[in-house]
């Protein structure tokens, strides 16, 4: 390390976090606001491209404009004194996923959906990643994964000064119209999200290269469930879909692999319920019965009377009406009762 600060003196090199074949970090101190970042310094042989090193910090810029709890926070750009670009970045307190696989199906899965969620947010910003990899996916003591590099690799895969063996340490991880110089879409970050998950879930990458030739001649990819039996059918389903090598079909987008692992599923559409007719009380059928009864009552005075007999001398006296009920049940039984009554006399 030659220098001992950087932006004027503005963050303090503390020690080195990690070092590449394109740069190397450092915990700092932001001493303005004073705070634990990361910086990265861009490697002395990167930095003698001017054009490289415009296009570096131009991407840094996009990428500072991405703020989501899964995306490592860029805060400035710049160059050192020496002439090197930097990039102060939110410092994350954990580390790589790099190594970690195999791991249990949930926590696995818990951790590309979380990547997800980062890479999806950044696609929607129209920023493709293209260097998804464990390295570059940093997991916080809370559990709290942040993806990192954003921009940079975009700026190093426009230079001709990315070195071979830069390439050959990410190409287990690249899609492979990516691999071919084709262009880059988000769907490539999802195969690289996909290639991370399969060495989460098995302990080894899809395919490792050795050579650029191998590059160009990939083999089969070995299913998950020959690596590790013990993962869901549907869960080996989603990685090998995803790991496709037509990129139509793969998932669509970095939700849609999210929704895919479970990890935000899709809300069940609430179907309403067919409307029953209300159920009717069971006294509902009282109701004929009573209706039945008056009927009865009548036709019982009409057939009694006798048209031919002369007018009574007296008026009859006045019939004593049914008396109402409360409900079909007690005017079923007033029928009965006034009709009993009115049988039992002369």
């Amino acid at each position: 390390m030659t220098a001992s600060s950087v932006g004027g003196g503005r963050y303090r090199l503390e020690r080195p976090l990690g070092h590449g074949g394109m740069a190397s970090v450092y915990l700092a101190h932001d001493l303005e606001l004073d705070r634990p970042v990361a910086v990265k310094l861009l490697a002395e042989s990167l930095a003698g491209d001017t054009a490289f090193r415009k296009r570096f910090l131009r991407e840094a810029r996009v990428a500072a404009r991405l703020s989501h709890p899964n995306v490592v926070a860029v805060y400035d750009a710049g160059e050192a004194e020496d002439g090197r670009p930097y990039i102060v970045m939110e410092y994350v307190d954990g580390t790589s996923l790099e190594g970690r696989g195999p791991l249990p199906t949930r926590e696995a899965v818990g951790l590309a959906v979380q990547a997800c969620h980062g890479l999806a947010h950044a696609h929607a910003a129209g920023l493709v990643h293209r260097d998804v990899k464990p390295h570059n996916l940093l997991l916080r003591g809370d559990g709290t994964l942040k993806v990192a590099d954003f921009g940079i690799a975009r700026a190093a895969e426009a230079t001709a000064l990315t070195q071979v063996g830069t390439v050959l340490g990410t190409a287990a991880y690249l899609a492979p119209e990516q691999a071919a110089g084709e262009g880059v879409t988000s769907a490539a970050d999802v195969y690289s999200l996909g290639a991370v998950l399969y060495e989460l879930l098995t302990g080894r990458p899809p395919y490792e290269p050795e050579t650029l030739a191998d590059l160009a001649d990939r083999p089969e990819i070995m299913p998950v469930s020959e690596l590790a039996p013990g993962v869901p059918r549907h869960v080996e389903d989603v990685v090998m879909r995803s790991l496709a090598r037509n990129p139509a079909y793969r998932q669509a987008s970095a939700e849609e692999l999210a929704r895919e692992l479970g990890g935000q599923p899709t809300a069940p559409t609430r179907v309403a319920p067919a409307v029953a007719p209300p159920r009717r009380p069971r006294w509902w059928l009282a109701v004929p019965a009573a209706a039945a009864l008056g009927a009865l009552a009548v036709g019982i005075l009409l057939a009694t009377r006798d048209d031919n007999s002369p007018p009574p001398r007296r008026p009859a006296p006045a019939v004593r009406p049914i008396p109402p009920g409360a409900n079909a049940q007690e005017q079923a039984r007033n029928v009965a009762a006034w009709l009993r009554a009115r049988a039992a006399r002369p």
